[in-house]
């Protein structure tokens, strides 16, 4: 009796851990983590490798980082080449049961290359610009991916997660249109930024990125064009330069200055900034910056 009574409690344990362990998801960037959390709620524990201050194009390689994959169910990325280092953390891991989401398979993607690619081009991603995250529309597509992703791991919860991301596209949808309503007076407003970051953020709210500090993408900016740079921004009468978070600002400033114009600071990933801790204020912060940049 005693050792059926053991035999009980033990199993009954087993099956309480189970019935609670939590999936345990890995992310490229802080913005993925944000969006994870949200569908996952109390059911996911979320880490992510790239902190929102960092240029997602380049990170140092780590050993924790494929110890933290050995021990992942899920590995969410942007894809379209932005982690091109992700490849060497997911060989690392060497975990074969490691679920790989590449959020960017139904995304209406910028800037497709359309002829052929060589290093002269700089930096120039084959399947188009990868930094769709900042059109807001696109997350609901990003989301979609993570609800199927946490249901493959976790089929019991699909109506909790389903529910979880029903609920924030319900506040996305708020926010876009207080977004879409408060840039109208500045719709059509040109800027000049430093990477090629803000394609999708321009496209959502109907602005124009007329040129860069950079002369290629990834290629950092020269004397010769720099000049050519003031004397476009003095010709079109462009009157703001949107820097991302991890650029120095000195150049953007000469040009700027030279230009009468004026650098404004840009976020690309939550965390980045200050007032930037989820994608929510992300937007939020990006949209205040846009209006006094561009008014």
């Amino acid at each position: 009796m005693k050792r059926t009574t053991f035999l009980f409690l033990i199993l009954s344990s087993c099956f309480l851990q189970l019935s609670f362990a939590k999936v345990k998801v890995v992310t490229s960037l802080s913005d993925l983590a944000d969006f994870t959390r949200v569908i996952g709620g109390d059911r996911v524990e979320v880490e992510n490798l790239v902190r929102g201050s960092q240029n997602p194009h380049y990170i140092e390689v780590k050993p924790s980082y494929m110890l933290k994959l050995k021990s992942a169910d899920i590995f969410i990325m942007i894809g379209m080449q932005l982690e091109l280092w992700s490849q060497q953390i997911i060989d690392g891991s060497r975990n074969p049961n490691l679920l790989i989401v590449d959020c960017s398979h139904s995304v209406k993607k910028l800037e497709v290359p359309t002829s052929k690619l060589d290093a002269s081009a700089g930096d120039i991603h084959p399947f188009g610009n990868p930094h769709y995250w900042l059109d807001p529309e696109n997350v609901k597509i990003i989301l979609q991916e993570i609800l199927e992703a946490l249901t493959k791991i976790s089929p019991a919860d699909h109506e909790y997660f389903k529910a979880n991301m029903d609920a924030y596209i319900k506040k996305l949808d708020v926010k876009i249109a207080e977004w879409n309503k408060l840039m109208q007076p500045v719709k059509g407003g040109k800027f000049v930024s430093y990477h090629t970051s803000f394609s999708y953020l321009a496209d959502h709210f109907g602005l124009s990125v007329v040129g860069y500090v950079e002369p290629k993408p990834g290629i950092p900016p020269t004397p010769s064009h720099t000049t050519e740079l003031i004397q476009q921004m003095r010709k079109t009468g462009v009157k703001m330069i949107g820097l991302e978070q991890y650029f120095e600002d000195n150049t953007p400033t000469q040009i700027a200055e030279a230009a009468n114009a004026k650098v404004v600071r840009l976020c690309t990933s939550a965390g980045g900034l200050d007032k930037t801790d989820d994608y929510i204020s992300l937007m939020d912060y990006n949209v205040r910056q846009l209006i006094a940049g561009l008014k």
